[in-house]
């Protein structure tokens, strides 16, 4: 039997849109954030810590899937971000994505927050 290949044309591309803040960002990943899109994130984040953005929050809350691809992009700059003595902070999760934070044990290690009012309420003060 064959299960076939997901098909390109109806993967949601992933868009990453920057917001910058006072000392740090608001990256919101649209779409799905798997082996074929996480360099673009990648990016996205590298810019932010080379630009000394350490108060990073990423808003979750249009990421349609994850992948462990993925995910590693995350806990690697959160390893950078933190080792700098800034923080990552993650928002508004859909159940999906959220899964696999909790399958992995990655939900234990980031700040998690309903939505991106509350992620940003949380950060310290400049």
């Amino acid at each position: 039997m064959d299960r076939g290949m997901p098909d390109e044309a109806n993967r949601r591309r992933l868009a990453v849109d920057v917001r910058r803040t006072d000392s740090g960002a608001v990256i919101t990943p649209a779409g799905e954030l798997d082996h074929h899109s996480a360099e673009l994130l990648r990016e996205s984040l590298d810019q932010c810590v080379a630009d000394g953005r350490f108060r990073i929050v990423i808003d979750c809350s249009r990421l349609e899937f994850c992948d462990s691809t993925g995910l590693n992009v995350l806990l690697t700059t959160r390893g950078e971000v933190e080792e700098a003595g800034g923080e990552v902070h993650l928002a508004g999760m859909r159940p999906n994505v959220a899964r696999v934070f909790e399958i992995t044990g990655a939900g234990a290690v980031f700040t998690l927050h309903k939505n991106l009012d509350d992620a940003l309420a949380a950060l310290p003060a400049d």
